[in-house]
């Protein structure tokens, strides 16, 4: 199956994305609908789960192979990916488990989605400063922004892919190239670009993300990347059989982690979960994440450009195509924006209603690959019928 093929074959389309049949899903950077695919793995593992053992059917294959197309994903090592389920949960793990010192510091960005800026604020109460960084937009994160917010006391910037609301996507590899020169590591929510545009971790040191947006998968299903020379100076505050050894199940008087990202898998896994989350990484692979890029940027221009001739803001709408993503937030003066939410929604047309720090509400649209020109077109005639 390829990109092609799924937008122009109507009943392919509508038979591996229901959803599309009597609604006009754009809502993608909140919670996703599963794929036809996706689903059918999930239920068939679950109806082999009713004969027996839940773990039977799949234990550890499916282990071992959601990390290598997770890896591949990622553009890493098998062993450098844990399977653990939310980004708070893996971003709370990492922030709780590094070893910084009183009077280190951290830079993150406190209009960051909070799973991003919480566990990072957290360790205040150890003594490290936490720097909020300045920026000259919602979201707009430039390199030099981070270079001029940094010092030589300064251990790890926090920051996410691309910002929830504005959709100004971060241009990893130069942050992260600088930040290495400088011996401060670089950890990214990588949640809102994973599965929609090409994330790896070349330059990055962590990285955490969630199945439910663009990955297509199941909630509680998600990748944590840690490099492979930084896992033993991080210590999870969590202990189970999964992650300390325990030869046959027998406790050891002795605390020791096992090798590998593996380290931060405490317990069972989310079973179900993860045979959902294998199957949208392959879809997605199968399509090409570059493939997925292109159409994705090429819907934003359609979406951005047929808001603005409206009359609405489109925010951060010059952003340049390296910095763009499928995340289009609107405004315009005078407009009830929440009404205009209700609106959309009752003519089935999903959207999110995102507010910022000043009180300001948007529209948020974020359509992914399989949304088609015809269905934006519908979009945007409907907006033009509104007062």
């Amino acid at each position: 199956m390829t990109l092609n093929e799924i937008l122009n074959d109507e009943e392919l389309r509508l038979r591996e994305f229901p959803v599309a049949r009597d609604s006009i899903f754009l809502a993608h950077a909140g919670d996703c609908p599963l794929p036809t695919c996706v689903a059918e793995a999930i239920s068939g593992y679950a109806r082999q789960c009713t004969l027996g053992d839940q773990e039977d059917p799949v234990f550890p294959g499916l282990l071992d192979e959601t990390r290598g197309t997770a890896a591949r994903l990622l553009g890493c090592e098998a062993d450098e990916v844990a399977l653990v389920g939310p980004t708070s949960l893996s971003l709370s793990l990492l922030a709780a488990g590094l070893n910084l010192r009183r009077n280190d510091n951290i830079l993150i960005y406190f209009d960051d989605y909070p799973s991003n800026v919480y566990p990072w604020l957290a360790l205040a109460q150890r003594g490290i400063e936490v720097r909020l960084m300045n920026t000259r937009g919602l979201g707009i994160i430039r390199p030099r922004d981070v270079m001029g917010q940094v010092d030589e006391n300064t251990r790890l910037v926090a920051l996410a892919s691309c910002h929830f609301i504005s959709g100004y996507r971060l241009d990893l590899a130069a942050i992260g190239s600088y930040l290495r020169s400088r011996k401060i590591l670089f950890c990214v929510d990588g949640i809102q670009t994973l599965g929609a545009f090409p994330t790896t971790v070349e330059h990055v040191d962590m990285l955490a993300a969630d199945a439910h947006k663009w990955l297509l998968g199941p909630c509680g299903a998600g990748v944590l990347y840690v490099r492979r020379d930084l896992q033993d100076r991080i210590t999870p505050p969590i202990y189970g059989w999964h992650n300390i050894r325990c030869p046959d199940y027998v406790a050891q008087e002795r605390i020791e982690y096992r090798p590998g990202a593996k380290k931060f898998e405490a317990g069972s896994q989310n079973l179900l979960g993860l045979v959902g989350l294998r199957r949208s990484m392959e879809l997605l692979l199968e399509l090409g994440i570059d493939n997925i890029a292109k159409e994705l940027l090429r819907k934003r221009a359609l979406l951005a450009g047929g808001l603005q001739a409206l009359g609405y803001t489109v925010l951060a709408g010059d952003t340049p195509l390296e910095n763009s993503s499928a995340i289009v937030s609107c405004h315009r003066e005078g407009t009830d924006m929440p009404a205009l939410h209700g609106r959309l929604t009752t003519a089935k047309i999903i959207t999110s209603l995102r507010r910022d720090r000043s009180g300001q509400h948007y529209i948020r649209f974020s359509p992914h690959f399989y949304n088609t020109d015809a269905e934006l077109a519908r979009v945007l005639e409907f907006i033009k019928q509104q007062p």
